[in-house]
């Protein structure tokens, strides 16, 4: 291979770019003995290494450094700028590099370490460097005189060995033929090549052997290498010719290979040769010696005993010096062809060489002291260590560590080197110098140790910012204080000395109400604080040193404000409305009052009670909750009104004062009470003339509660089967639905539902409206007697249904009795009327002075039967009547009233409006309902049948709905207006809220 393919071989196997912390390597192959200033490689070029910065652009100063060790003579130089390779004036010799046998495929190498810098381009390159073998060394025989015996009874193309020729080149230019000189054709020569690649010569006897004629022949052996130019040499072959021993020697195992430890002392037998032979007396005797191609220092180190055989060690074996030796023994009974054996001897290894450490800085020591910098960065580079062990395996396996724990570390580049680097940033105020050693062990047993000490000094930069003594400085002061006020002294320090241990205070932001000394760091308030406007301040305060550059630290200031009471308790509203249920429990929580105080701690703690109220509600005094004294009626009281008096810890104590209301809604409690017919057993006279729509009655009644409680809807639940009337469900008003038939004359009862639209849950009211159709009255004493025993029929029935008397009956006895009292019955009528004119407007008036609830029966209930009785003594047409009222359960349920809440009431009572109750009420004694003793008695009233007086207070000459004054003060009379059916009527209308 050509010089030229060696440098293209070199560049394509260059190592690709790595990690900077992990080692590249070259190799390069060049030829013994050149000159000085050869170029061999060039770093850059073959790595691609760029000299310009990726990032800025500007050129990079990169030095190459070959890392020698001191007093070596360095076969290659480096050149620092340029990164190329020479040779130097120190002749690289490989014979002289790689001592001992070589064979054709050996190498042989040396090894150089460059390293590429400053430290941000650092790099470690390994160099290989492959010596090719020039053909500088002739072939030599072992003596220049060889001296071969021949018996005489050779036979021809008898065969005998000659010593080989040996060459300390390899390869080609090692041994590469043998000629015979002046072979006197008595004798040729044979070449024999080994497995091994070795050459050995062979002469043969062309011819047979006289002694008595001939016993020497002379000649000459020539060898030559392979090399060019070609080099030989000759060695002077003299045969000699012996007498005839016909038996040679034979050896039991021609090739011996045994193991022997390198520790093996001396007298150590390394193995028995046994040779034997044919022959008797001194013809068998056997003489071992070594052959001629056994070295000199093999023969050193073992002994051949001549006539026994046995091999010994006789010198102290070194694996690490030869492993392997092979030993030619010859087994001659002193004939001309002695036995060859051939021994291996493998000396095995003992851990008997400690490792070593080759240290070698890449930081010029001076004086044996590395110095550094403590702002240098960490994995700083210091040296590169190799460690070898000449033993093998696990006895040559060496790890290398760092004797105890400072703050560098060894990186490992290859299996036996290592990168001393920084592992931490160095503090030379912490450490100015360390003095540690690298340990190299290996791994026999027992381990066998090197160290090598390394010293490092640190020198000091600014690298200390000032430390205040506390991080964070807590300060409490109090609110209204005075001005320039001494709040603390605040002190920082600096390891550092001279200028940069001078340290200036200087306050953050957030600080406009401080004044800081810059030199003593004493801090004042200057301003007065206000812990209700702000109760903490949060600053930072920067204390610099004079280093360049200069360094600086920063405190964090907590001022907190404390509380003096100097803030009046504070209500939440000036006056607390609060809205409750009447019927509500007592000791219910009916609000809570809510007050702040922008004081702190007790003067915050405010305690509340009740100035003005007398013992109504309770109020708690810390939570703010009240709570009912009493048992709300709307009806009663519908509103509350006290102060509450807040006060505070303080000393001295604030107060202050709020107003509060209590406001009762309304619970739908109170049933209707029926104010018009005052009474149960009055009745009406509706003509045979009177026209549809006309009002022939009017049902009106009132609600001691308020809003949708108040509202009240009339209906007709049972009497009007021919559907001949109707109830207007607002105003009350019975109109007629078609003009009365001559089947329809006789007494009609009306059961007339009152309830309210309260919510959830409606109450109502029964009334009885009894309604005689005929043209005139003819006797009323017949209809009262008629009314009276209309209550012995149930109320879910028409009357007409339990006896026809109540309508015809006694229609012949009432005609006659007509007929022949007409002319008396005229006369009484007419004065009737007339004084009951007179009586009706009187009554009237004082009506309207009454309450109405003074005919309601306040224990009447929704009953399966009720009996009614009346008592007028002075009257035989008022005789007491006992009656049975009889509510099924459909009539029950078609009776509570349902308010239709999509509904808008059509009329309304005006705020103003007086108490309707007072223009109905009687002044006739009230008739008793009796409730059954199996029947139990409600507060809350469902269902009512109303207990009137049995009095009529509309009967008589004012029957006519027509006479009613339109301006009288009654709010109730008959009235023209539009209906619900759409019917109007004359004369006043109801109008209701």
């Amino acid at each position: 291979m050509d010089l030229k393919d060696y440098y293209l071989l070199a560049a394509l196997l260059a190592c690709i770019w790595l990690d900077p912390s992990i080692a590249q390597e070259l190799i390069y192959p060049i030829r013994e003995e050149l000159q000085e200033n050869v170029l061999i490689g060039n770093i850059p070029k073959d790595l691609n290494i760029s000299h310009t910065n990726a990032a800025t652009g500007a050129s990079a100063n990169l030095v190459y450094r070959l890392v020698s060790k001191a007093g070596d003579n360095p076969l290659v130089r480096v050149l620092s700028s340029t990164g190329e390779i020479f040779t130097t004036s120190n002749r690289i010799d490989r014979e002289k590099l790689c001592p001992g046998p070589s064979f054709e495929d050996s190498e042989c190498s040396f090894e150089i370490e460059v390293v590429i810098l400053p430290n941000d381009y650092f790099r470690l390159i390994k160099i290989k460097i492959i010596v090719k073998d020039t053909n500088d060394n002739a072939p030599m025989f072992p003596s220049p005189v060889i001296n071969i015996s021949i018996p005489e009874n050779t036979l021809i193309n008898s065969r005998f060995a000659i010593p080989s020729a040996t060459d300390p080149d390899t390869g080609p230019n090692s041994v590469h033929k043998y000629e015979l000189i002046n072979g006197q054709s008595a004798f040729g020569l044979d070449i024999v090549e080994t497995p091994e690649g070795e050459k050995w010569p062979q002469l043969i006897v062309q011819q047979n052997l006289d002694r008595e004629q001939k016993d020497t022949y002379v000649m000459k052996i020539k060898v030559e290498d392979g090399g060019s130019p070609q080099k030989s040499s000759t060695a002077i072959l003299q045969v000699t010719v012996t007498d005839v021993n016909d038996n040679k020697p034979v050896f039991k195992e021609s090739q011996i290979d045994v193991h022997i430890p390198e520790n093996s002392p001396i007298g150590t037998s390394v193995v028995q040769l046994q040779a034997t032979d044919a022959d008797i007396g001194a013809n068998a005797d056997i003489h071992y010696v070594f052959g001629t191609q056994v070295s000199p220092a093999t023969k050193r180190l073992f002994a051949l005993n001549t006539t026994s055989g046995l091999i010994t060690v006789q010198r102290p074996l070194d694996r690490e010096e030869t492993a392997i030796h092979k030993l030619s023994v010859l087994a001659s009974d002193g004939s001309s062809s002695p036995a060859r054996a051939t021994v291996t001897i493998n000396v095995t290894d003992v851990n008997d060489n400690p490792p070593n450490i080759d240290l070698r800085y890449i930081i010029s020591p001076i004086n044996g002291t590395v110095f550094l910098s403590e702002k240098d960065p960490i994995n700083t580079k210091i040296a590169l260590i190799t460690v070898s062990d000449r033993d093998t395996d696990i006895n040559g396996k060496v790890i290398c560590f760092i004797e105890k724990d400072v703050p560098f570390h060894l990186k490992a580049v290859y299996d036996n080197q290592y990168l001393l680097e920084t592992s931490a940033l160095l503090d030379y105020e912490g450490t100015k110098e360390y003095n540690f050693k690298i340990v190299a062990s290996d791994s026999g047993k027992p381990s066998l140790n090197q160290t090598a000490l390394v010293r490092v000094r640190l020198e000091d930069e600014n690298d200390n910012p000032p430390i205040f003594t506390q991080p964070v400085i807590e300060l409490p002061v109090m609110e209204n204080n005075k001005r320039d006020l001494f709040l603390t002294t605040l002190t920082a320090t600096d390891e550092d000395s001279g200028k940069n241990a001078e340290i200036v205070y200087q306050l953050g932001p957030n600080a406009s109400f401080f004044d800081l000394d810059r030199k003593t760091g004493v801090l004042t308030a200057s301003r007065v604080f206000d812990r209700e406007d702000q109760d903490k301040f949060l600053f930072t305060v920067t204390a610099r040193d004079n280093g360049t550059p200069p360094l600086q630290t920063q405190a964090t200031v907590i001022v907190t404000v404390l509380d003096e009471n100097d803030n009046n308790p504070k209500f939440t509203h000036n006056h607390f409305q609060f809205f409750v249920s009447e019927n509500l429990p007592k000791y219910s929580t009916v609000g809570v009052i809510t007050v702040t105080d922008s004081d702190a701690g007790e003067n915050a703690a405010v305690s509340l009670s009740i100035l003005n109220d007398n013992e109504n509600f309770i109020l708690d005094p810390y939570s703010g909750v009240i709570k009912s004294n009493v048992s709300f009626d709307r009806e009663q009281q519908s509103s509350y009104t006290f102060d509450v008096k807040a006060v505070d810890s303080g000393r001295p104590p604030c107060s202050s004062v709020a107003k509060v209301t209590i406001n009762v809604i309304d619970v739908n409690d109170n049933t209707p009470i029926v104010i018009y017919p005052p009474s149960n057993t009055s009745f009406k006279l509706v003509p045979l003339s009177s026209i549809p729509g006309s009002v022939v009655a009017e049902v009106f009644a009132v609600d001691g509660d308020t809003g949708m409680n108040a509202e009240l809807k009339y209906t007709i639940v049972s009497g009007n089967n021919k559907g001949l009337f109707r109830i207007d469900p607002v105003t009350g008003n019975i109109t007629l639905e078609e003009k009365p038939a001559i089947t329809d004359i006789g007494l009609h009862r009306l059961v007339v539902n009152i309830s309210d639209l309260g919510y959830p849950k409606s109450l109502h009211t029964l009334v009885l409206v009894f309604l005689y159709v005929n043209d005139t009255v003819g006797n009323a004493t017949l209809i009262y007697d008629l009314i009276r025993r209309t209550m012995e029929t149930p109320i879910d029935r028409n009357i007409g249904e339990s006896s026809e008397t109540y309508q015809n009956g006694d229609y012949l006895t009432i005609m006659i009795a007509f007929v022949t009292g007409a002319l008396v019955v005229i006369i009484v009528i007419f004065v009737t009327v007339l004084l009951r004119c007179r009586h009706a407007s009187r009554f009237k008036a004082a009506q309207r002075k009454k309450q109405g609830a003074e005919w309601m029966s306040p224990n009447s209930s929704l009953l399966n039967f009720v009996t009614i009785e009346g008592n007028k003594p002075d009257d035989p047409a008022h005789e007491p009547i006992n009656g049975t009222i009889s509510l099924p359960t459909e009539l029950e349920e078609q009776g509570i009233g349902r308010f239709d809440w999509n509904a808008t009431p059509t009329t309304t009572f005006k705020p103003s409006s007086p108490d309707l109750a007072r223009h109905y009420k009687s002044a006739s004694p009230q008739s008793a309902f009796h409730l059954k003793a199996d029947t139990p008695v409600s507060v809350k009233k469902h269902h009512v049948i109303q207990e009137l007086p049995l009095d009529n207070t509309f009967v008589g000459g004012c029957d006519t709905l027509s006479k009613r004054s339109s301006t009288s003060s009654d709010h109730f009379s008959a009235s023209e207006s539009s209906s619900q059916g759409g019917f109007k009527t004359k004369g006043p209308m109801h109008t209701r809220q």
